[in-house]
C-alpha cells in the first residue's frame, strides 16, 4: 500500500541516534515500525501504518526539550509507557499531563523527546 499523497503532508522525519541500531530496535518494538536499510547503508524506517517514513541519522543533537513535538498515535497509551520503559526508553512526562487528552511524553535511547497520543473513547 502506498502512502497517502498530497500538498503539506508530512512524510519523512530523520530521527538523532547515537547508536542507530538500538534506536532503531527500539521503534521496531514499541511502535511496530518497519526497520529496513536504504539503497546506501543508511537505517530507514516507516511509520506502523506506511504512512510517513525516515531514518536515523548520526552527528545531530537530540531534541532534548519539548519545542517541536511530534506526538506518535497509539491504540493504548498505558501499554505503550509500559513498552517504551521496558525497551530503554523514559517517560518524562506521565498520562494525564494534557488532561483532557490522552498523552505522554518520553526520551528515546537517542535522547529525543516525543510523545504518544491516544484517540479518547
Amino acid at each position: 500500500m502506498s502512502p497517502t499523497l498530497g500538498n503539506g503532508k508530512v512524510c519523512y522525519l530523520e530521527i538523532p541516534a547515537i547508536d542507530v541500531a538500538r534506536s532503531a530496535e527500539f521503534y521496531k518494538n514499541v511502535f511496530d515500525w518497519n526497520v529496513r536499510q536504504r539503497g546506501d547503508g543508511a537505517t530507514a524506517f516507516d511509520d506502523g501504518v506506511g504512512e510517513v517514513s525516515g531514518a536515523f541519522v548520526m552527528g545531530r543533537p537530540p531534541a532534548l526539550a519539548p519545542g517541536l513535538m511530534v506526538y506518535i498515535w497509539v491504540e493504548s497509551a498505558a501499554a505503550t509507557v509500559e513498552a517504551i520503559v521496558t525497551n530503554g526508553g523514559e517517560i518524562v512526562q506521565e498520562i494525564g499531563g494534557d488532561a483532557p487528552e490522552i498523552t505522554a511524553r518520553f526520551r528515546d535511547p537517542g535522547g529525543n523527546v516525543l510523545g504518544i497520543y491516544q484517540e479518547p473513547s
